[in-house]
Order: C-alpha cells, then structure tokens, then sequence
C-alpha cells in the first residue's frame, strides 16, 4: 500500500500522542516540502490562515516530541527542519552540518556527512551538539557564475 503525504503525517502525529488538526498537518506538510530549515516569519506568511499563537505552538509541540529541530541562522533566528527518524522525544539526535549561506541566507541541514567523534576532557557529558559552517550554498554559486560569465 502507497502511503500519501498526509497519511503518513497523520501517522506521524498518532505515534507522537498529537492530535491530527488540519494546521499540524499544514505545518508538517510545509516544512517536509522545504529543502531548507525555514522560520517561523516564512511560515506565518505562506500558512496565512493559521495564527501566530497556533504556530508558535505547534513549532514547540513539534520540537518538544522530536518531530522537527530549531537551528538558528546568521542573523539569531531561530528556523525548523524536519527531524530524522532518530529522534526521540525531547532528546534529538541532529548532530549533523547546519550550513548558511551568506547571500541567500538558507539554513541547510547536511545529513549526509560524516562527522568526526567528539572526544570531550574527563567530566564533561555531552547531551548533543550543533555544527555550524558558514559559505555559500550551490545555488548562490551557480547564479553568481552566470554573473560573472
């Protein structure tokens, strides 16, 4: 059986003891479309017809269960991005690559790098860590060479 978006959702929201309301599966839909972490502001201006209240609420909801994870971007705010399917609830496991571009100022989560071990000083326990890097991503690269051509 071929599981659609909103199945599969619905399913995600069963398995975290959430209610399925039309704006939690809006959120999610959003965020899974999205390639890059995205803010609450991006949020409120595509989802108009939810309030920022709700949003809010959802976004904390979503965190606290594991379901998405805050990164922040060069400028402090604060963006989500969908979880993978380690996480738990209030322990995520999203010890990957943030990277922000400097000119379009996208957040992207690379997963799929390795990273090396974090070897701590006796006494210190970690309970997760976040990466960040800094440059420009491959579509400001792309359009700054055709500029440039």
């Amino acid at each position: 059986m071929i599981q659609t978006s909103d199945t599969k959702f619905e399913a995600l929201l069963e398995k975290h003891h959430l209610k399925k309301t039309g704006p939690r599966l809006k959120v999610l839909s959003m965020l899974a479309a999205k390639n890059v972490a995205t803010s609450q502001p991006d949020l409120e201006s595509v989802l108009d017809d939810i309030d920022r209240v709700t949003l809010y609420r959802i976004l904390n909801a979503f965190e606290e269960k594991g379901i998405i994870h805050k990164v922040f971007d060069l400028n402090g705010t604060a963006n989500y991005a969908m979880c993978s399917s380690n996480c738990e609830e209030n322990h995520h496991h999203d010890e990957h690559l943030h990277f922000n571009c400097t000119i379009c100022n996208n957040v992207y989560c690379l997963d799929e790098l390795n990273l090396p071990a974090l070897n701590l000083p006796n006494g210190f326990k970690p309970t997760g860590f976040t990466l960040y890097a800094t440059g420009v991503c491959p579509k400001c690269n792309k359009l700054a060479a055709k500029k440039a051509s």
